[in-house]
């Protein structure tokens, strides 16, 4: 058994079991999550790695690069493993480095989601989540366009990200939602009620930034002292406390660095006390 496997599982939309330690592939582009890395060869190996190491999920987005991350992900996997789940997003467009805009029209996401089909190289996208809400179309075209699509054959599951519980509600009104995305780590925990109603309802939490690396991993943070306590690192703590916190809670700590990814996946390997919890839940 593989590290990533050790952590339990959760069934996406019912019929999709994965291993709850998946791999963001976010930071599989270049500078600013655009353009090509640095060094694509480092990139595939490290996806290589993620589904050695047992992993079973990949989070990635249309936006990442724009395309890069999809094609990194084909180029290291393709043909996939029968297990392995993918979940792509679309809603953001890119004008530079670090420049998102939503744009929500269907047709614009309908397209998208065909791009991702021919760069990931698949029939069936396993899970699209609309990276952000468009404030300018309503809803119910934007997700509608998605549902479109899986009555077509060519979405399995649909899922949000960054939504208020009242928006996730809105969501589920349109169309089936399996997973919500939201930014959810140790000393951020503003989506702590949307957490609370996916645990709720059974619908996949994927916290997106889960180590927040910088606060957790000072040498005087609560995190770090636990961590000595535990012989693990201050990110395998943030990641067990995030797979303790909920069972609908799917981390997907991301990196270029194979070391990293170990050193991520770890996490899985680690229990934490009742005691521990509690002084990791007293940091937000």
């Amino acid at each position: 058994m593989t590290t990533a496997q050790i952590s339990d599982t959760f069934s996406i939309g019912g019929d999709l079991p994965v291993h709850r330690l998946g791999y963001g592939a976010m930071q599989l582009p270049g500078p600013g999550v655009w353009g090509e890395p640095a060094d694509r060869a480092a990139a595939v190996r490290v996806v290589k790695a993620a589904i050695e190491q047992g992993v079973d999920f990949i989070d990635t987005a249309d936006s990442y690069g724009p395309e890069v991350s999809e094609q990194i992900i084909a180029e290291a996997l393709h043909p996939y493993p029968e297990n392995l789940v993918i979940a792509t997003k679309a809603g953001l467009t890119r004008q530079g480095p670090g420049i998102w805009t939503p744009v929500g029209r269907p047709a614009y996401l309908k397209q998208q989601v065909e791009l991702s089909l021919r760069h990931l190289e698949v029939d069936r996208i396993d899970l699209i989540q609309l990276h952000r809400i468009d404030a300018e179309v309503p809803l119910a075209d934007q997700l509608g366009a998605f549902a479109e699509l899986k009555e077509q054959g060519k979405v399995r599951h649909i899922g949000v990200s960054e939504v208020s519980v009242d928006e996730l509600k809105a969501a589920r009104e349109i169309t089936e939602i399996v997973s919500v995305q939201n930014l959810y780590n140790l000393t951020n925990r503003q989506s702590q009620d949307v957490l609370d109603y996916a645990t709720a309802e059974g619908i996949a939490f994927i916290p997106w930034f889960p180590i927040a690396t910088g606060d957790l991993a000072s040498p005087d943070s609560p995190v770090a002292d636990i961590a000595r306590e535990l012989d693990a690192t201050p990110s395998q703590v943030a990641l067990a406390w995030l797979l303790q916190k909920s069972p609908v809670i799917l981390p997907i700590p991301g990196t270029k660095s194979v070391d990293h990814l170990t050193e991520n996946l770890g996490a899985a390997t680690l229990t934490l006390s009742d005691e521990d919890m509690a002084r990791l839940d007293a940091l937000a």
